[in-house]
């Protein structure tokens, strides 16, 4: 049996827009403010007529500070994949500290979604927009990583990857790519 690709996205500042406060990215703070962002459905659609299965990693450490519930972070979850071409959304509840295999950039949620789906890593991409995703991507092995780069005031990854502007950009190259 051929193995399954895949594209792994982060969820907030690839699907959605992320709330930017002092040049670092944070999830919406409420159902309400969720917002995709333009060109991800249309994207979606087209890796998933590629053959691509659409699998969401995305790191929640909020829920384990208490910044957040996770009943938002389940309610915003379920609202993407009833309205967007996704397979899968993987999430990681903890922080830092916690010292989880899960956690981006350590490969964990690639890895089970990898197990779970039949998914051949050698031959899927990570796109996220920051160091965390393109690094959990590297650990995995996928073929490409591409990074969405709105210029955070934080680490940026180490290269190599591919930054482009949006998930439309990045699409574009992974189809490209074959």
């Amino acid at each position: 049996m051929v193995r399954r690709r895949a594209v792994f996205l982060d969820r907030d500042g690839v699907i959605n827009r992320a709330i930017v406060r002092e040049g670092k990215p944070y999830p919406p703070a409420s159902l309400d403010s969720l917002e995709i962002l333009p060109g991800v459905a249309e994207s979606l659609k087209k890796l998933r007529a590629s053959g691509f299965l659409n699998i969401v990693v995305t790191n929640q450490p909020d829920v384990a500070t208490g910044k957040q519930q996770r009943a938002l972070v389940d309610a915003i979850n379920a609202r993407l994949l009833e309205e967007l071409t996704l397979d899968a959304i993987k999430v990681c509840y903890h922080a830092d500290a916690d010292g989880c295999a899960c956690r981006k950039p350590k490969p964990g949620m690639l890895m089970e979604a990898a197990r779970e789906m039949d998914v051949n890593l050698e031959a899927s991409y990570v796109v996220g927009d920051r160091w965390r995703d393109v690094e959990a991507g590297r650990a995995a092995g996928c073929r490409v990583l591409l990074f969405v780069d709105y210029g955070y005031a934080e680490k940026q990854p180490e290269k190599p990857y591919v930054s482009v502007k949006s998930l439309s950009e990045a699409v574009a190259f992974i189809l490209q790519s074959g």
